[in-house]
């Protein structure tokens, strides 16, 4: 198979990596530990942790799962947003041989309980600020030890006041009542008295069940194993590791970790990558929180900011951005949804380092491809299949079109899952017979290797039997300057079977419908040009911020 990609990579990225350097992320994670000792590793509210001090919790609370008896493949579950215990519980987890179930701290009961029944999981470390939601379905699922970890655990006598805080000011912590739960820290004392007994862990062994949006029915996990977890942050540092060798003045990188945890994009690249590099991770807790995470960042020297266009977007519009010092931002990293050239170019403008816009999904770790970090402009692109990746443009009849023709994206690397935890069925619906995985989104490759997304299948608008794929037109409608969001979605139309319907958040309210329509008749060919706008005050989105086409076609928001 021609890989026209490889020609197009910076100086430097080989075509290939070498998954096998390690037989398991623990000893990924261990390696870091030791070699970068006293380091600070995460940063949370103005605390901070070693790289030590992540070794020695890591190890004290993995030997107090593994006290409980669990076997080895046993499932835990994590319910927190970007907290410090959130690392810590991954390399546990990881370390005492069992498998890391993430889970959205945001999930309402019934959302909880489908993955808790569906996983298996037995254990689960949650924030007591999300107890309660826990405590409504606990009954109903196999989970016979629980982890509670409140926000100033970790923080020493500031977090005395931090729990003081968000109890009893904020009223951030509902009721809740979990017999027999035990406290963070206290699980920290009994597994220090206890030893960390070594277990075996192979490349292909399940590390993550990284369970998928759930947009196209039930959630279902993702099996992630070890080897997917290790080629995927490997595939990462190899096409980071260009614009680092630019700063040989930084010793330690600072990643800002905006994203949740619990997400596959930032799990990978704010989490792995930065362990397994050294660098420092820059906790948010909230990033809906705009003025709060501006006031967390300020007098921090940005390295690297994954984020979505969401993000970029609210931080680019708040009065107080220009404060923030990008003076050594590197990269910063746009995945999880389109970038939108106006936002690309707006943040451009602001840093002097362009939005690197990549693609992947919680199936394949989650990079597939991404534009070069050396890129100095927006290119509308996904960008580059990462080193030891394939794409490969397909119809629906499993064959490969021309270079230049829309098909669907398939992937073939060592990131692409074992397949869906307990659903055979699911599984072969993807995977084609020589190993490719079937993206569900919809694709062109370019002589230069360069991938653009045309949209997902699902999401493309027929009209009078042409083709409309929202991205275009969001496109296009994102850069009139009154608009702060745009979704484009599809709705029936008796003329033309469907048309196209757009759902616009202002940032100027004088703006008005006929203001957008001219502004798309001077941009947008006859059918593609929206023929309904419902201005919003919101426009729902997923738990990292992208927007929910779906739920606005289908009338649930």
């Amino acid at each position: 198979m021609e890989k026209p990609w490889l020609k197009s990579y910076p100086a430097g990225v080989p075509a290939e990596i070498d998954a096998s350097a390690y037989r398991s992320v623990s000893e990924l994670l261990v390696d870091s530990f030791r070699a970068n000792r006293d380091r600070r590793a995460f940063m949370c509210m103005g605390q901070s942790i070693t790289y030590a001090e992540l070794d020695a919790m890591s190890r004290k609370l993995a030997a107090w799962f593994q006290k409980r008896g669990m076997k080895p493949g046993a499932r835990v579950a994590l319910m927190m947003p970007n907290v410090l215990q959130y690392p810590i519980a991954i390399a546990a987890v990881l370390r005492a041989g069992y498998i890391v179930v993430n889970v959205n701290p945001l999930y309402t009961p019934r959302e909880l309980e489908h993955q808790l029944k569906d996983s298996g999981a037995e254990a689960i470390v949650i924030l007591e600020n999300f107890a309660g939601t826990l405590q409504a379905v606990v009954a109903n699922t196999a989970i016979k030890h629980v982890v509670v970890a409140a926000m100033g655990d970790l923080m020493g006598l500031k977090g005395l006041l931090v729990n003081f805080v968000v109890r009893s000011v904020k009223k951030m912590v509902p009721e809740w009542n979990l017999p027999g739960s035990v406290r963070f820290n206290d699980a920290l004392s009994e597994g220090g008295r206890a030893t960390l007994q070594p277990v075996t862990q192979n490349p292909d062994d399940v590390a993550f069940l990284q369970y998928t949006g759930g947009t196209t029915g039930v959630a279902k996990g993702a099996t992630l194993t070890h080897r997917n977890l290790i080629a995927n942050t490997l595939q990462s540092e190899v096409w980071l590791d260009p614009a680092r060798k630019r700063r040989p003045d930084i010793d330690q990188f600072v990643c800002v970790v905006a994203l949740p945890l619990y997400h596959i994009f930032a799990l990978t690249v704010c989490g792995m990558l930065t362990i397994r590099t050294g660098g420092l991770g820059v906790l948010i807790p909230n990033p809906r929180d705009i003025a709060g995470t501006i006031k967390e960042l300020k007098g921090i020297p940005i390295n690297t900011f994954p984020a979505v266009n969401t993000l970029y977007n609210a931080l680019l519009n708040h009065p107080d951005f220009s404060k923030l010092d990008f003076s050594k931002l590197i990269a910063a990293n746009g995945g999880g949804m389109a970038v939108q050239e106006a936002v690309a170019k707006r943040w451009f403008a602001a840093t002097g380092v362009p939005i690197v816009e990549g693609y992947g999904l919680s199936e394949t770790s989650p990079c597939v491809t991404c534009n070069p970090v050396t890129a100095t402009e927006y290119t509308g692109t996904i960008g580059l299949p990462m080193p030891s990746t394939e794409i490969s443009i397909r119809d629906d009849d499993n064959n490969e079109v021309p270079l230049g023709q829309p098909g669907e994206i398939c992937i073939r690397g060592p990131q692409v899952m074992a397949g869906y935890w307990n659903r055979p069925d699911e599984t072969a619906k993807v995977m084609t017979a020589d190993g490719f995985f079937r993206s569900g989104d919809v694709g062109v490759l370019d002589e230069r290797g360069y991938v653009k997304i045309v949209d997902r299948k699902k999401d493309m608008i027929l009209v009078s039997g042409f083709n409309v794929y929202p991205n275009e037109i969001e496109d296009v409608v994102a850069m009139l300057p009154g608009v702060f969001e745009v979704a484009a979605v599809g709705v029936k139309d008796q003329t033309s079977g469907e048309a196209v319907k757009l759902f616009i958040v202002r940032k100027d309210l004088s703006l008005t419908e006929a203001d957008v329509i001219a502004f798309c008749k001077e941009r947008l060919t006859g059918y593609k040009r929206p023929r309904m706008i419902e201005f919003r005050s919101e426009l729902p989105k997923s738990n990292v911020g992208k927007i929910l086409r779906r739920e606005l076609r289908d009338g649930r928001a």
